[in-house]
């Protein structure tokens, strides 16, 4: 089995799925997931695990991301995207670069973003995206996201450039559409690019046409640790390695020691296992070992 995180370079008109059964065929195992959703419409990096980089997924998508977005204005769809229907037509305002800035100012920072009907999120155990093409709209809760970046490239009329940072569960077409809201003309997500998931960037991307039928493809793999960059790390003894081995924790590791929830173990350099912090039982939990441990 190979382990690891393909950084790929989603084309346009590919499912994330598309790309996840791609990858299957191509390495010839099953065990292959990706990180974080991208619309057909879209883009970009979509990170695909394999193997027992399957296991940090969760990390990945709580990752940053980067987009590079064209906002349409004066006109609204019901997906909040190109590939809806409109459902709306308004004439633009006059907007000058210093209007715009403006409107950007109050999406930036922590915000409360409703998600669209178009999504994967589920209401009554139903895909939100079910309902709205069966004609149904529902109520969604806003969620708290953060803007970290949001900056305006171009104002070419009726299209807008920006380029956005932002958290986990962000909703860029949400964003298109609230800010055409927020302008008076309404606007829908015209083009979209994921520049960067964390640390992977599309400039390191490769595409599916560079993979294909390569035989040296393993290369591209990434060690799936670096999911993990951000967490406290602590190497093993022999002996320490050996517990973990078995899903234990040494009891000499107290909460003072390994600092932080979430803390990656070693052993001569190899990722052993992932341990936890857990505060109501004031003790550490080997959440995650890894094949490597199963060598030692």
């Amino acid at each position: 089995m190979v382990d690891g995180i393909l950084n790929v370079d989603k084309p346009p008109g590919w499912t994330s799925h598309d790309v996840v059964q791609w990858v299957r065929r191509l390495s010839g195992q099953k065990r292959v997931g990706h990180a974080g959703t991208l619309d057909p419409m879209a883009v970009g990096v979509l990170l695909v695990c394999l193997g027992q980089a399957t296991r940090v997924v969760d990390f990945l998508q709580q990752m940053p991301k980067q987009y590079l977005a064209t906002i349409r204005l004066g006109v609204g769809t019901d997906s909040y995207d190109a590939t809806g229907q409109v459902v709306a037509r308004k004439p633009l305002p006059v907007l000058s670069t210093v209007k715009l800035e403006e409107a950007l100012t109050s999406f930036r920072g922590e915000i409360l973003q409703v998600p669209p009907m178009f999504s994967a999120l589920k209401y009554n155990g139903q895909p939100l995206y079910r309902l709205a093409r069966a004609g149904k709209s529902v109520r969604r809760r806003p969620r708290p996201v953060t803007i970290y970046r949001l900056e305006l490239l171009s104002w070419q009329p009726p299209d807008l450039s920006v380029r956005v940072r932002c958290s986990a569960g962000t909703y860029i077409r949400s964003l298109a559409h609230d800010l055409g809201q927020t302008l008076g003309c309404g606007g829908h997500l015209a083009v979209l690019v994921r520049e960067a998931i964390g640390p992977f960037t599309r400039e390191e991307a490769v595409a599916p046409s560079s993979l294909e039928g390569a035989p040296d493809w393993r290369r591209f793999l990434l060690p799936l640790d670096l999911a993990l960059a951000d967490l406290p790390r602590l190497e093993a003894n022999v002996m320490e390695a050996k517990l973990l081995r078995h899903g234990q924790v040494p009891f000499s590791w107290g909460k003072k020691e390994l600092p932080g929830r979430w803390v990656r173990v070693y052993h001569n350099g190899t990722l052993l296992a992932l341990v936890e912090w857990q505060a109501e039982k004031q003790r550490w939990h080997a959440a995650k070992v890894f094949r490597a441990a199963s060598s030692l």
